[in-house]
């Protein structure tokens, strides 16, 4: 049960009035890791566009409302300090370098667990949802479902690839398109966007198509895209993407944005035996994939599917493709204390990559 020296308070940045663009900084209690958990003191927290969504009690989909004084952040990377007990046999120890996800902890023992659908664990607890998020010094983590950290993996850079790696990688895996086939990747300007486009053309070999609004063309080219189409330039996104297909459309679309129009006309982007995948959380009032109607779905045989972030084996698998220096992700640090501004500055759409706060 070796330890650190650990402090008896520590700093933390929440949601004080849930429901709109506003976080302060507390001072909050060190807990104590009970059986099977860890206490991880965190050095850095990436901000996702569904920690905003979190705060801003902005998703339909989530059964309550967020609370005052709720510790957001699910992008979490730090060192071990305390292992809690009944972890003998446990694959971490003191010192080891480990990440936090957006599922914080899992039950094992539902349909979806068994199935080695973790990520849709039943009973899951989402980390800066009714449990304490990674936007703080300390947090309390079980030790079974922690991603270890490569070595030569920078902390900084490691942190987003726990929540937009993972989704997007998990997202690709789930097109079932092969190396050389045509992916277009929605929003791949984006903190998920970007990621996607290396994973999609630098991982497995995809010949990509990026859509964003123009201020994003050079970040997504540098990611690796084959082609971009700037949303607020062309009269018809499908028309493009049909004419860079030799008219057919492409294998895949990745919607890796929330905006309500990039799902309006996903399925028109595709060629026969086409697949969607779901992956951004549209705000507000949903609106409907108005072009899957049936006839088209089974003329061209298309197929819709949604994915949520990844597996803790699929966590693993990104970090090493990180580690080998496939997949880099375009961001800056901030301090904690500037995280309302970040999420200004998401808000107005303005963000691009990443940010990464350094929670020293």
């Amino acid at each position: 049960m070796g330890s650190v020296d650990i402090p008896k308070k520590y700093k933390a940045a929440v949601y004080d009035k849930p429901g709109s663009i506003s976080t302060k900084i507390e001072e909050l209690d060190m807990p104590e890791p009970g059986a099977g958990q860890v206490l991880i003191n965190l050095t850095h927290s990436g901000v996702c566009h569904s920690d905003m969504g979190v705060m801003m009690n902005a998703w339909s989909i989530l059964p309550f409302p967020t609370q005052a004084g709720q510790v957001g952040g699910h992008e979490g990377v730090g060192k071990i300090v305390k292992m809690g007990p009944g972890n003998d046999n446990a694959a971490v120890k003191v010192g080891d370098r480990v990440g936090i996800k957006w599922m914080a902890a899992i039950c094992e023992a539902c349909e979806a667990c068994r199935a080695g659908m973790d990520a849709n664990c039943f009973n899951g607890k989402i980390s800066g949802y009714y449990t304490p998020g990674t936007f703080q010094q300390y947090v309390l983590s079980p030790a079974n479902y922690v991603t270890p950290i490569p070595a030569d993996l920078d902390s900084a850079a490691a942190a987003p690839l726990l929540c937009a790696g993972v989704t997007v990688y998990s997202a690709l895996r789930k097109t079932n398109a092969e190396s050389g086939n045509w992916v277009v990747i929605s929003g791949a300007g984006g903190g998920l966007g970007h990621l996607a486009v290396q994973f999609s053309a630098k991982g497995i070999g995809h010949r990509v198509i990026g859509i964003d609004h123009s201020s994003k063309k050079d970040l997504v080219l540098e990611s690796g895209a084959e082609h971009f189409i700037a949303v607020d330039g062309t009269d018809s996104v499908p028309d493009a993407v049909k004419e860079l297909t030799n008219g057919l459309g492409a294998h895949a679309v990745v919607v890796c944005t929330a905006n309500n129009s990039a799902y309006a006309q996903a399925v028109d982007l595709l060629r026969f035996g086409g697949r969607v995948v779901c992956v951004g959380i549209p705000e507000g009032d949903v609106v409907p994939i108005k072009t899957a109607n049936p006839g088209i779905m089974v003329a061209k045989a298309l197929q819709i599917v949604g994915s949520a972030v990844g597996t803790r084996k699929e966590a693993i698998e990104t970090m090493e493709f990180a580690a080998r220096g496939l997949v880099k992700t375009h961001f800056r640090t901030e301090k904690m204390d500037k995280l309302t501004e970040v999420f200004q500055e998401m808000h107005e759409q303005k963000l691009k990559g990443r940010v990464v706060l350094d929670l020293s």
